[in-house]
């Protein structure tokens, strides 16, 4: 056994204990190697693309490979996560959906109480991001939306601020996976983070989404990084792996978001290809390392 699979199986004993893993994971977890992060960059993964993973698992995993936050957990299983250190990077569970959101004061009634009790969850949780979405137009012009998310936010904003949460609204594209999403670009998102004028209000940069609707990543980040609170990953097309199979240069995105010396999170929240769990944690370890700079 090389040196850097020793490292790993010391890192998943420290998590836990390799007997409480099942045995394809033990065994894909065997031929993988770990190596120390840089401590530039904030890693996290979303945790809906390692679906595959029960929560304990996915706790070893980025333990062993290095990093600890996971992405996109609600309060069932945030026990989970304090047993093993992980940090809750992205909370969620307050949302509606993603297409009955913060645009339309249809949904308001319904997403203000939700909201308020989940900011109180997430606070006496000792976490900071909860997710919201503006939801879809349905018709609606873009500056009426926007008016609408004014004023619904503008009623939990206050409690956040006490709670010391930040509340982080993610940008979709509309182009190929959310159609009629109304912030499906950069600039309504930052009129957003303007109107507001809260530093508990930022906008969850989803690459994957922005390069789809409008491109420009890295010059966006650089003159606007200061709306935004958390970024997302993913492969375009296909949102797989983040290597050369794809169009974007992760390794310099990577590079300009640390250049703007931003603290908070970049999660991983690309679907793997591999079919084997084995070739599952080998992508998520290269996207790590691709972007740990």
């Amino acid at each position: 056994m090389n040196n850097s699979r020793r490292q790993l199986f010391k890192h998943m004993a420290l998590a836990g204990g390799l007997s409480a893993l099942s045995s394809p994971l033990l065994a894909a977890v065997n031929q993988s190697s770990t190596a120390t992060l840089k401590g530039n960059i904030r890693h996290s993964v979303s945790r809906w693309t390692y679906g595959d993973l029960s929560i304990e698992e996915l706790c070893k995993l980025v333990k062993a490979l290095g990093f600890s936050a996971i992405d996109l957990v609600g309060p069932q299983d945030w026990p989970v996560l304090k047993r093993f250190g992980i940090d809750s990077s992205m909370c969620n569970g307050a949302e509606l959906n993603l297409t009955d959101g913060w645009c339309d004061t249809a949904f308001h009634a319904q997403l203000i109480p939700r909201y308020i009790k989940h900011i109180d969850l997430v606070a006496d949780a000792g976490y900071t991001n909860l997710i919201c979405f503006s939801g879809n137009k349905r018709g609606m012009r873009l500056d009426i939306g926007l008016a609408n998310a004014v004023t619904g936010l503008k009623q939990i904003l206050p409690h956040a601020q006490e709670r010391g949460v930040v509340l982080q609204m993610e940008l979709f594209n509309s182009k190929v996976d959310h159609p009629d999403y109304m912030a499906d670009n950069s600039a309504w998102g930052i009129a957003l983070c303007k109107a507001l004028g809260s530093e508990h209000f930022k906008l969850l940069y989803d690459i994957y989404h922005m390069q789809i609707n409008e491109g420009d990543v890295i010059r966006t980040i650089r003159d606007n990084h200061q709306y935004f609170g958390h970024y997302h990953t993913a492969g375009v097309p296909g949102r797989h792996e983040i290597d050369d199979s794809q169009e974007l240069n992760y390794r310099a995105i990577a590079k300009a978001i640390y250049a703007t010396g931003f603290k908070g999170y970049l999660a991983q929240e690309f679907i793997p290809t591999p079919p084997s769990m084995d070739g599952k944690i080998t992508s998520l370890q290269q996207a790590i390392a691709i972007c740990d700079v």
